[in-house]
């Protein structure tokens, strides 16, 4: 079964999409987010891993029939881009309906973190347990920018946030494989964008654990933002989850 395949259409989404910080499309099979002006980037993703500087982040729907044994899954991603005029755009790659995608933002002081992501769960993971490959594919895709400038060793535990926002989020929405509860999904890409450091935003902020506000934002964002998906999901494969 393909994630896209489920009734009805939607996005969840705790704010306008007008005030985000980046412009939003979903034209099937791409959903995109443009920034205005080139931000720094730091995750794993199948275009433009580790640090990239990009102002296009890009998920791309495919079919489970898309990606046979003998597809090479960058190639495939490059070529769908480059037909779509985007061939510099950080991208992912999800089997799920992207007209599914949650945005969510949360402001601790001064700072701001929004949340995009797209959630499927059919292909449950619990960490440290390697599971055989499943017929089924799932994966959730986050992006998270940050309102404010990050070093980059700021945006190294600005990423490990958002890995622990996300697994809570799961793990907090009980979806449950023989025996104990999925972590993730063994696809899952993550990406964190901030903007470049100029000579009007003062020193970009050296931190970003827990205990500090663009934590607290990155970690709310996300965690709303995956909940949110998770429970979509649910809605939409109700029948997968009872075993069918």
């Amino acid at each position: 079964m393909n994630e896209a395949m489920r009734p009805g259409t939607g996005a969840a989404t705790d704010f306008d999409s007008a005030d985000a910080p980046f412009a939003l499309s979903c034209a099937p099979p791409l959903l995109m987010a443009r920034f205005a002006e080139p931000q720094r980037t730091l995750g794993w993703s199948l275009l433009h891993p580790g640090f990239a500087v990009v102002s296009d982040v890009v998920w791309v729907e495919v079919r489970n029939s898309d990606l046979g044994p003998s597809v090479d899954p960058r190639t495939f991603l490059k070529a769908r881009l480059a037909d779509a005029g985007l061939g510099n755009a950080l991208a992912f790659m999800t089997s799920r309906d992207i007209r599914r995608h949650h945005l969510c933002k949360r402001r601790v002081e001064t700072v701001e973190a929004t949340c995009l992501t797209t959630v499927g769960l059919s292909n449950g993971e619990r960490v440290g347990v390697r599971r055989a490959r499943r017929p089924y594919i799932g994966t959730i895709n986050t992006l998270v920018h940050v309102s404010a400038a990050l070093t980059d060793a700021a945006l190294v535990e600005a990423l490990s946030i958002v890995a622990q926002a996300r697994t809570a989020a799961v793990i907090d929405w009980q979806v449950v494989e023989p025996g104990a509860a999925i972590t993730g999904t063994g696809t899952d890409c993550i990406v964190v964008a901030s903007p470049h450091h100029g000579p009007s935003q003062g020193e970009p902020l050296a931190w970003a654990g827990l205990h500090t506000a663009v934590g607290e934002a990155i970690g709310g964002a996300v965690y709303d933002a995956t909940r949110s998906g998770a429970e979509q999901w649910k809605q939409d494969f109700s029948a997968l989850l009872r075993g069918q």
